[in-house]
């Protein structure tokens, strides 16, 4: 995709870019494009009341463009593409994949100072999130001795969260099983092995490939009687035990007030780049009785929202 002066971009979680300056088009309704890898979730609904909290109303002063590619990387292409031609004042791309088809970049130069014409939310976290996500598995099935790893090791950012996990095995004495996967054909032969090498539990490492196959994933770990936490509240949605995360409404509404500020006149290199602030514990108590598993009170008295 050509890129050009006059777009400006948000990046991060939600990857925003004004198209044409709103200074000239105080009497006409805003255009915006969101672009997403994955097919449509629950998340992209805070995304859409941020922006009507701050008083943009579809079909009033504001027009939205919602492009999923349903987890095709060539019509994700396509899309960010189509979204430049129609001159939408911003683009709101979801994710890093989102991110590289509309800029052909995932990161910003620096938090404090963008640079360029992108900034906006960084939904990964520390790589040290995964420290943590495996620390509270090990609190639902203690004796385990083995732990299952899935990620996707064409993610720069997985492959960091991978190794924060295995340098922190000796730690938690268990071993890890690391499960390379970036295909969906490969999720049973994935989850075979896993039986096959008598995991305990398993980690999933959430990307946007992940999430995009997150029922599938909910599925197998049911089918296989395996307690799994993943990396945000999409999973357990779709059926999942417990997931520890940066909560998605939070950062999600936050992208929303990056895009009133563009649309305000503000210049996104201006605008400061966001890491999330607020994490969430969501276990799923109907997913754990399934399973035959006892949630500690103590976890469950620390969760911020337990599903019956």
């Amino acid at each position: 995709m050509r890129r050009r002066e006059f777009i400006k971009v948000i990046a991060g979680s939600a990857t925003v870019w004004p198209l044409a300056t709103r200074a000239q088009q105080t009497l006409k309704a805003a255009h915006i494009g969101y672009l997403a890898y994955r097919s449509p979730m629950s998340a992209d609904d805070s995304f859409f009341q941020g922006l009507r909290n701050f008083g943009w109303i579809e079909g009033q002063n504001i027009l939205i463009e919602r492009r999923f590619a349903v987890g095709n990387a060539d019509q994700l292409k396509d899309s960010a593409a189509e979204l430049v031609r129609l001159k939408v004042d911003v683009i709101v791309a979801v994710a890093s994949a989102g991110t590289l088809a509309a800029v052909g970049q995932n990161f910003v130069q620096s938090l404090a100072h963008p640079a360029g014409n992108i900034t906006g939310i960084a939904f990964d976290a520390s790589p040290d999130i995964t420290a943590k996500q495996a620390q509270l598995l090990l609190e639902v099935v203690p004796k385990a001795s083995r732990l299952a790893v899935l990620w996707n090791p064409t993610s720069a950012v997985m492959r960091s969260y991978w190794n924060v996990v295995k340098a922190l095995a000796p730690a938690l004495h268990i071993e890890l099983q690391s499960l390379e996967v970036q295909d969906p054909n490969e999720f049973e032969s994935a989850f075979d092995a896993m039986t096959r090498e008598h995991a305990d539990g398993l980690l999933v490492l959430s990307d946007a490939f992940a999430t995009f196959y997150r029922a599938r994933l909910t599925e197998l770990a049911a089918k296989h009687k395996l307690p799994a936490i993943y990396g945000h509240s999409q999973y357990i949605e779709a059926g999942g035990l417990m997931s520890y995360g940066p909560s998605l409404s939070d950062v999600y509404g936050r992208a929303a007030e990056f895009v009133d500020k563009i649309l305000k006149g503000a210049q996104p290199a201006s605008l400061p780049a966001e890491q999330p602030t607020k994490f969430e514990l969501i276990i799923n108590l109907g997913t754990a009785k399934a399973l035959g598993l006892e949630i500690p009170p103590g976890l469950i008295a620390r969760a911020d929202e337990v599903i019956e």
